[in-house]
């Protein structure tokens, strides 16, 4: 059994454990069942599980968007200036460390063509993305999509 400060009390039958922590207004928890003989431990359990939680709030894991995959969607006939403007949006995303999805659409009779809109678009983005990104994954088809993964240029 461990005491509530942390100090090792000994092996005490679970009664006597019981009791113990029940006097103080506290928990008796088993901390490692497997061992033998079985680790218990006197705590507010409550307490603990409140500041777990919490702790678990602020892993900086988690709050972390460098392993998200952005995604950023284009047309056929989408204008040069709206490219422009999303590419301006994919620039901003692979500078902060960011991978990036770009895919082109087709609808209708696009889909006649994919191969014609896409080797003439893809090029058209990747230039304008210059050596900010490198292509992870080139153009690939997905039923009535095309899409590339580009990632961030690694720093030396």
């Amino acid at each position: 059994m461990v005491d509530e400060d942390g100090s090792q009390v000994g092996i005490v039958s679970t009664q006597e454990a019981l009791e113990r922590a029940r006097g103080r207004g506290l928990d008796l928890v088993e901390v490692a069942p497997q061992a033998a003989p079985p680790v218990c431990r006197v705590m507010d359990y409550g307490k603990f599980r409140f500041e777990s939680r919490k702790q678990q709030k602020s892993r900086p894991g988690k709050t972390s968007r460098a392993g998200q995959v952005k995604e950023i969607k284009f047309r056929p006939r989408t204008d040069d200036h709206d490219i422009a403007y999303k590419v301006k949006n994919l620039l901003k995303f692979l500078s902060q460390g960011q991978k990036v999805k770009v895919t082109l659409t087709f609808r209708g009779r696009e889909r006649s063509r994919m191969e014609m809109y896409a080797s003439a678009f893809m090029p058209k983005v990747l230039d304008q993305i210059g050596e900010a990104g490198v292509v992870e994954q080139g153009a690939r088809h997905e039923g009535n999509t095309v899409s590339m993964m580009i990632a961030p240029k690694p720093q030396k």
